[in-house]
C-alpha cells in the first residue's frame, strides 16, 4: 500500500506542478486554453513542436517556465512508471485486484476533481497570489483583460472582393461606431500593419484582427456590398449606441 499511495502523491503533485506552470505562462499574456496545453506539453514532453511553441520560446520568462516544467516532468514520470511497475509487481492476483480497483477510484476522483470548475478557479486564485508574490512574473491575463468571457473576443476577419469591407479606407467604414476596433491588418501580399491609420484601403486577401462583440464580428466577416451592406453597418451601429446607453446608465446608477 506505501508504493500505491507513493504513486497517487506523485500524481497529485504532477497536476498541481502542471497548473501552477498554466498559471505562470498566463501571467506572462498567454490565453488559458494555450497556457493550459503548453504547461502540459511541456511536462510531458510531447506536442510541444507546435506552432503555438513559438510564442513560448520568444519570451524568456515562458522558456524558463517551460524548462522547469521540462524537468519536473521527466523525473516524475519516471518515478511514476517505476512506482507503477513496483505496485503490480508483488503480491498474488487478488492484491493486484485490490490495488487496481483503489487506484481507478482514486484517479476517478481526481479527474473529476481536476474538471472542476469551482476547484480550478479556487487554486488558480491561489496560485496567482502566490506566483505575484514570491515571482517577477508580470500579471497581465489578456483573454482576462478583455473580457473575453463576456461576450467580446477577438477575431480575424478575411476581406473578399465584392464585399463591403472591401476597397474602403478604415475611416470610410465608421467600424469604431459599431463597437469593433481594428488592431491590425495583415496584407495579402505585404507587412503586417498594427494599429492601422484610417488611410488604410483595405483590398481582397488582406486580414483584420478586431476586437470587439463576438456577434457583431461574426457578422462582419458576412456582411453583404451595397445598400444591404450600408444596412447592416446603420443596425450594428444602432445596436451599440443602445449598448453604450445602457452601459452609462447602469454606470451611473452604481
Amino acid at each position: 500500500m506505501a508504493s500505491l499511495a507513493t504513486l497517487f502523491a506523485i500524481i497529485i503533485i504532477s497536476l498541481i506542478v502542471v497548473r501552477i506552470g498554466a498559471v505562470a505562462l498566463i501571467m506572462t499574456g498567454l490565453s488559458d486554453d494555450l497556457a493550459r496545453f503548453q504547461a502540459q506539453s511541456a511536462f510531458t514532453g510531447v506536442g510541444f513542436t507546435t506552432n503555438e511553441s513559438e510564442t513560448i520560446m520568444a519570451d524568456p520568462a515562458r522558456r524558463k517556465i517551460a524548462s522547469m516544467l521540462m524537468l519536473l516532468g521527466n523525473a516524475g514520470l519516471g518515478s511514476a512508471i517505476a512506482t507503477l511497475v513496483i505496485t503490480f509487481g508483488g503480491g498474488n492476483g487478488l492484491q493486484a485486484l485490490f490495488r487496481m480497483i483503489i487506484m481507478i477510484i482514486v484517479l476517478g476522483s481526481l479527474w473529476k476533481l481536476a474538471r472542476s470548475s469551482a476547484a480550478d478557479k479556487f487554486f488558480t486564485r491561489v496560485i496567482k497570489k502566490y506566483l505575484a508574490k514570491w515571482t517577477e512574473l508580470e500579471v497581465k491575463d489578456y483573454a482576462q483583460l478583455l473580457e473575453i468571457e463576456r461576450g467580446y473576443s477577438i477575431a480575424d476577419v478575411e476581406v473578399h472582393d465584392q464585399e463591403w469591407l472591401c476597397n474602403k479606407k478604415l475611416s470610410e467604414l465608421h467600424l469604431n461606431q459599431e463597437g469593433v476596433l481594428v488592431l491590425g491588418v495583415q496584407r495579402k501580399e505585404g507587412p503586417y500593419i498594427g494599429a492601422p491609420r484610417g488611410d488604410a484601403v483595405l483590398s481582397d486577401g488582406d486580414v483584420l484582427t478586431c476586437y470587439g462583440q463576438a456577434s457583431v464580428l461574426e457578422e462582419l466577416t458576412h456582411r453583404e456590398p451595397g445598400p444591404c451592406g450600408d444596412d447592416q453597418h446603420e443596425e450594428a451601429m444602432k445596436k451599440h449606441r443602445q449598448r453604450v446607453e445602457a452601459e452609462r446608465i447602469q454606470d451611473n446608477l452604481r
